[in-house]
């Protein structure tokens, strides 16, 4: 059978590929990596760190994946880097291992999207489903959700959250968080309205896109206090049953806003 690994690849021979994990030319796959099934690595990546990918993964040119943290605390301890499956990873992205003063790990979930010049610092976790665009800077400790728009060249500030469905705009600047379902733009970031489009695609109904409306309105438009807004808000569950989630979920982000939110 022919082989999968182009000739000047360097593969450590301890590291654990699925038999039909194709590497390109120029690599480097160190010790501690594991790959799934159906992955392609292109060629001049690096992959190395204790690193663990999952299937159907693609890594475009010039990617640096499971690297050190950019961390003058870091003392070269087993941390990890973690990534699920389908995601398309293009080219010059830098992902860096987690450090022990968090977790150790830093993740990325399945199903991304995630363009060129992505820098995802340590003990970044980014969940499902995000598009993420050219040249955003992840500072250590964010947070993502799922089904998220990240415009490119934005800049997202350490310890941040970024909730479901939230859109940021072109060049943001994000030093608080952001909500889930709402969209921000701006240096600094500034809410400018509900994200409805996001979740219209992958099949909300009518009536749950209004109850999505009501949550910005009542967060952003009533003019009382951000407590009175989150009572407020918990007070429309039961007016449409299939939104009783998001509400959910949206008093849940905002119970653990301690950097506050965007305004």
């Amino acid at each position: 059978m022919k082989s999968l690994f182009h000739p000047t690849a360097i593969i450590h021979p301890n590291a654990k590929l699925a038999g039909d994990v194709a590497v390109g030319a120029y690599s480097i796959i160190g010790e501690h990596v594991e790959i799934g099934a159906g992955s392609v690595v292109g060629p001049h990546v690096v992959i190395g760190g204790h690193t663990t990918i999952g299937q159907g993964n693609r890594f475009f040119q010039f990617s640096s994946i499971g690297e050190i943290p950019q961390d003058k605390k870091y003392k070269g301890e087993p941390t990890r880097l973690v990534i699920g499956d389908n995601n398309t990873i293009r080219e010059n992205c830098t992902f860096n291992l987690g450090t022990v003063q968090d977790g150790g790990v830093t993740s990325i979930g399945s199903d991304n999207w995630i363009m060129a010049y992505v820098h995802l610092a340590h003990d970044c976790h980014i969940g499902n489903h995000n598009v993420i665009a050219n040249s955003v800077q992840f500072a250590g400790h964010v947070t993502v959700g799922d089904h998220t728009l990240i415009g490119g060249m934005s800049g997202i500030h350490q310890f941040v959250r970024i909730g479901d469905f939230a859109m940021l705009g072109f060049q943001t600047r994000l030093s608080q968080d952001l909500p889930p379902f709402v969209t921000a733009v701006g240096n600094p970031a500034e809410a400018k309205g509900p994200h409805q489009e996001g979740p219209r695609r992958i099949g909300y109904s009518a009536p749950r896109l209004d109850m999505i409306k009501k949550m910005y309105r009542t967060l952003y438009r009533s003019g009382g206090s951000f407590e009175a807004a989150q009572q407020e808000i918990a007070a429309l569950r039961g007016q449409v049953v299939e939104a009783d989630g998001d509400i959910d979920n949206m008093l849940a982000f905002l119970s653990h806003a301690t950097r506050g939110i965007v305004r």
